[in-house]
């Protein structure tokens, strides 16, 4: 095996060049960018917050008085198979990640530190990063409340997974919506971030539906493309992006946020080739984090993991290997982490309704920086940003199904699909699918081998 890492290695740095090469070049659009006139509902809204308690419930008493599963950091950690790493002291140490979200909490920090003694976690000092004026939290405001909750279960997971690693949260003044509605303030935060040499890995837990877009219809992508460049600035810096695929299963949400597309549809940042999509699974887990049945796709009823075609982006040459389920299209997501809501995480919040501050969530916006805390340990364990991992994930899942798989630290899914609200989905397949990508991970054995790529 030792003998086959120059080659593996080789191979990755070929492919991912190519990939990368590919991924920056869009075709031209000689139209003028559309004006956005939508006024929409937060993309947020489809983040889903089961139950409150007092104090955090067990998965066999929530079972039982709730009638979902619930789980905890600690489980995770043992879900994931990340227990060997912290022993050898891979925590994410001396890597950043960057959240992003609308507004932020106001209670963030105290929120975290709370969250932190109650799972035995270390505690570490978020860095806020505002890019504008921030208006006050208004305790009323729905949108204000949803980004609120939004931002915590980011930080609270992002830290959980690699409690090492240095957190730090971008702020942006305007909520994202539906089209490109508060996209520019983030994409320009984000921009602003790398180039001051800020964050390893950024978690984007949103998303705006590619035919919300202003000039989609009409075959003008340009309102989309043009807010691409921060994105571009991450592949050059090496930054790694990550963005959740979406909580609709393989359709997403109208321009005015009321109903979901009656056909299949994508939504971006998670369509883009720059980016890491990441899907969503639904674990059956005992109170210790045990699996007790394999992961499926999450389709619970209360959401379905997003996943299928985009619209905008054609295949990137890192799914070549794959394309006989992507066609001629980028297919999202491309890995799986936790997301459903009979399953959720306990989240622990005070903006609201302190004396209930223990909630559950689920989502393709816990997935995301869930994965992020894993790309973090990579990225110590490498001692160097590993960037865009798109061409490393296709390249570890085409070699895990080979006649003799190599050992690779993904875990295939291969039960459910994505189909959601009369929508016919993409089915889980050995190896490849639109649903759950390459699946999910062992985090033990995926994380050095990602590293080492």
């Amino acid at each position: 095996m030792k003998a086959q890492t120059p080659v593996l290695s080789g191979a990755l740095a070929a492919a991912v060049t190519a990939a990368m090469a590919s991924a920056l070049s869009v075709p031209a659009v000689a139209f003028a960018a559309p004006v956005a006139t939508v006024h929409v509902k937060p993309a947020v809204v489809g983040h889903i917050a089961a139950e409150s308690r007092l104090i955090p419930l067990s998965t066999t008493d929530c079972l039982a008085q709730i009638g979902i599963h619930c789980y905890n950091p600690l489980q995770y950690r043992t879900a994931y198979d990340l227990n060997p790493l912290y022993a050898q002291g891979v925590t994410g140490a001396g890597r950043t990640i960057v959240i992003v979200d609308s507004f932020g909490s106001p209670t963030i920090q105290n929120d975290l530190d709370v969250f932190d003694a109650q799972w035995g976690i270390p505690d570490t000092t978020v860095q806020i990063e505002q890019a504008g004026v921030i208006p006050p939290f208004d305790p009323t405001d729905g949108t204000r409340v949803g980004w609120a909750q939004e931002t915590t279960l980011d930080v609270e997971y992002a830290h959980a997974i690699a409690p090492g690693a240095h957190i730090v949260l971008l702020e942006t003044p305007v909520a994202e919506t539906e089209g490109v509605t508060g996209l520019p303030e983030m994409m320009t935060g984000e921009k602003s971030l790398i180039d001051r040499g800020i964050g390893d890995v950024i978690t984007q837990s949103f998303g705006a539906t590619e035919n919300t877009f202003p000039g989609y219809d009409q075959g003008n992508f340009s309102s989309l493309l043009n807010l691409r460049y921060a994105y571009i600035d991450a592949a050059l810096h090496r930054v790694t992006v990550l963005a959740s695929s979406g909580d609709a299963g393989a359709t997403n949400f109208n321009a005015d946020g009321s109903d979901v597309y009656p056909f299949p549809v994508n939504s971006w940042p998670s369509s883009d080739p720059l980016v890491t999509s990441i899907g969503g699974t639904q674990m059956n887990l005992d109170d210790m984090g045990n699996r007790i049945s394999p992961d499926v796709v999450w389709n619970d009823g209360r959401g379905a993991t997003g996943g299928g075609p985009s619209g905008v982006f054609s295949r990137p040459l890192f799914q070549l290997g794959v394309r006989s389920v992507v066609g001629n299209h980028r297919g999202t997501p491309d890995i799986s982490m936790s997301a459903a809501v009979d399953g959720g995480a306990w989240v622990y919040y005070t903006f609201v309704n302190p004396a209930s501050p223990w909630h559950i969530f689920g989502g393709t916006s816990e997935a995301s920086p869930i994965f992020s805390g894993i790309v973090a340990l990579a990225d110590q364990k490498a001692g160097h940003r590993l960037g865009d991992i798109n061409g490393a994930l296709y390249l570890l899942g085409l070699g895990g199904s080979l006649p003799h798989p190599l050992r690779t630290g993904l875990v295939d899914v291969t039960s459910g699909d994505n189909s959601f609200a009369g929508v016919t989905g993409f089915p889980a397949l050995p190896g490849y699918d639109m649903s759950t990508g390459w699946g999910t991970v062992d985090a033990a054995v995926f994380v050095p081998i990602l590293a080492r790529l």
